[in-house]
C-alpha cells in the first residue's frame, strides 16, 4: 500500500505542483488602436450688428437675440437698416460632441473717430453655450450668437461707428 501511495505522489501530486508553478507567470499580447478624426474648425460667417439707433437723453440697451431679433430699452430709438446676430460655421467629425464658451465678461466697442466706448454684455448662443452639442451627420453645425449693447447718452456716445472684437471658443469634448 505504501508503494501505491508513493507512486501516487510521484505520478499525480508532484506534476500538479509542477503544473501550478508553471502557470504562475503568463505573457499576453495586448492590442492598441487609435483613430484620428477631423479637426474642429470654426469660421465667422456673419458679424453681430446691433444696427442703427439713437441713445437720446438717458441711453439704454440694444439687444440682438441669436435668432436676430432686435429690441431696445431705456430712451433708445431704433433706426432703420440692417441688424443681425453673429453666425459661426463649425465643422468637424460627424457625431462628435463639442462645447461653446462665450465671452464671460463685457467687451468694449470704441468709436472709430474718437475714444468714446460702449459695452457689450449678456452673451447668448443657439445652440446654448456649454458641453454636449453633437455635430450632425453632415459634419457641420451653425452657431448663432446674440448679446446686449449698453449705450450711454448722446454725450457719452456721439454719432459714429463703434467697433470691437471678442473671442468664442469651440472645443471637442
Amino acid at each position: 500500500m505504501k508503494k501505491h501511495t508513493v507512486w501516487f505522489i510521484i505520478l499525480i501530486v508532484i506534476p500538479i505542483f509542477k503544473l501550478n508553478s508553471l502557470q504562475a507567470q503568463v505573457r499576453v499580447t495586448g492590442h492598441i488602436t487609435a483613430e484620428v478624426i477631423s479637426s474642429l474648425a470654426a469660421m465667422e460667417t456673419a458679424q453681430i450688428n446691433f444696427g442703427r439707433f439713437a441713445p437720446q437723453s438717458a441711453g439704454g440697451q440694444v439687444t440682438i437675440t441669436p435668432q436676430g431679433t432686435q429690441s431696445a430699452t431705456g430712451t433708445i430709438a431704433l433706426g432703420s437698416g440692417t441688424h443681425n446676430a453673429a453666425s459661426f460655421y463649425i465643422s468637424g467629425e460627424s457625431g462628435a460632441l463639442f462645447s461653446i464658451s462665450l465671452p464671460n465678461g463685457p467687451v468694449t466697442l470704441t468709436n472709430t473717430t474718437n475714444s468714446k466706448t460702449m459695452t457689450v454684455t449678456n452673451w447668448v448662443s443657439l445652440p446654448s453655450q456649454g458641453m454636449g452639442i453633437v455635430i450632425p451627420d453632415k459634419g457641420s453645425q451653425v452657431v448663432l450668437v446674440g448679446a446686449s449693447l449698453i449705450a450711454g447718452t448722446n454725450n457719452d456716445n456721439p454719432v459714429g461707428i463703434y467697433t470691437g472684437t471678442y473671442s468664442i471658443t469651440f472645443s471637442y469634448n
